[in-house]
């Protein structure tokens, strides 16, 4: 089953996808969109042209487990997402991604303004890989 994920942001929105397999994730785009709607509707674009049979929106929980006004925006938009299209929408604990992401990039010393285009969909990947993983 190829599977999307949806690392929400203010700005950007990081978008990831897995194999058929389900084994290895990788990063697709960063979206710069503001409109929910219209943010929406490009994500099943994009899950409709991978023909993704499911969408991970990331839950970005606070680090004592409860949910934050960020939670309740990535909830929005997974309603969104259940509402424009026949894709199922589960959410997924993101909790520290977006610092992993920059580790990562550090380590393979991207900087400046390559880091700040992809480190959305690196997270996105981040929490897709760890969705996928514990599934199995």
């Amino acid at each position: 089953m190829i599977i999307l994920a949806v690392d929400y942001g203010d700005k950007r929105t990081g978008i990831a996808v897995c194999d058929k397999l389900q084994i290895l994730a990788s990063p697709v785009c960063v979206l710069t969109e503001w409109n929910a709607e219209t943010l929406a509707s490009k994500i099943i674009d994009i899950a409709k042209e991978r023909k993704a049979e499911k969408i991970v929106v990331g839950l970005p929980r606070n680090m004592d487990g409860s949910k934050g006004f960020r939670a309740e925006a990535c909830e929005a938009l997974g309603d969104l997402l259940k509402s424009m299209c026949d894709i199922p929408v589960v959410y997924w604990d993101e909790r520290l991604t977006t610092v992993s992401a920059h580790r990562i990039l550090s380590e393979n010393n991207v900087r400046g303004k390559k880091r700040k285009s992809v480190v959305d969909s690196v997270a996105a990947e981040i929490i897709l890989q760890n969705y996928i993983d514990s599934t199995k």
